[in-house]
């Protein structure tokens, strides 16, 4: 049989129905919204049309004042990350290990950790002052709780086979958790993360809302108060955008993503 001789392209791959499910809820939204802002039910001012709040937004990021503010809200985010983190983690695991402990201090933690952290900002106040500490004290108990909650959930999920090998090769405390215990709670601790991310997202920026002159959540305010309504749904798509990528961001680095689509 004689060949042709021509080279047949690959057929693209075919987009995932999830990527064009997100894309008709993003796009029904965009439409919704306008349609409510041309209908007139509503005040302009209040739910203004897309094309205001895109020359808001693109008059925001133009702003080196804007960027300062960002830097010091994604700084107390970070530091109350780590530290609220840290701890987190360290507890979740001492919980996750002892079953007295567990008993007698992991009730306290679901107890507690539905209860709306912004009650606890005029204790943070006494104690750290107006300044930035009373933000990241916000942040670190808002992110605290997922961490711990995830990590002990994690260490009752690890294999006892891990565990016996780790013990019979005498490894001490610091070897089986940095060796055996992490590596195999890597998806748990990494989820608690991402949902002690979005709760320290949203404690450090209703702390700057309710009082600091600095930060995302004190330039939010601040358009409010001022009837400002383009340039506060500008910042409001801004933190949401920011927020989606550092997720996304920490799913990838910690290997989340890959699990799940394998």
């Amino acid at each position: 049989m004689a060949e042709t001789g021509r080279l047949i392209a690959p057929a693209a791959p075919p987009i995932a129905p999830v990527t064009l499910v997100r894309v008709a809820i993003i796009v029904f939204v965009l439409l919704f919204w306008e349609a409510i802002a041309r209908s007139g039910l509503l005040f302009r001012d209040v739910v203004p049309p897309l094309t205001v709040i895109g020359q808001a937004l693109i008059a925001l990021l133009a702003e080196t004042d804007y960027y300062r503010h960002l830097g010091v809200t994604a700084g107390e985010i970070a530091i109350a990350l780590g530290v609220g983190g840290v701890t987190g983690l360290a507890v979740g695991v001492l919980l996750g290990g002892s079953r007295l402990l567990a008993r007698a201090f992991e009730p306290y933690l679901y107890y507690l950790g539905p209860t709306p952290k912004i009650i606890f900002f005029p204790i943070m106040i006494m104690w750290f002052g107006v300044g930035p500490g009373s933000k990241i004290a916000m942040g670190v108990i808002s992110c605290f709780f997922p961490l711990a909650l995830s990590a002990a959930a994690g260490m009752r999920q690890i294999d006892q086979v891990l565990i016996k090998v780790g013990r019979s090769f005498r490894a001490g405390t610091w070897a089986m958790v940095t060796k055996i215990y992490l590596p195999a709670m890597r998806a748990p601790v990494v989820n608690g993360v991402r949902l002690g991310l979005g709760v320290a997202i949203i404690g450090t920026l209703l702390a700057e809302t309710k009082l600091s002159n600095r930060g995302v959540g004190f330039l939010i305010i601040n358009a409010y108060s001022t009837f400002n309504m383009p340039r506060m749904y500008a910042l409001l798509i801004v933190v949401f955008v920011l927020s989606i990528g550092a997720n996304a961001l920490i799913g990838r680095l910690g290997g989340v993503d890959q699990i799940k689509r394998a």
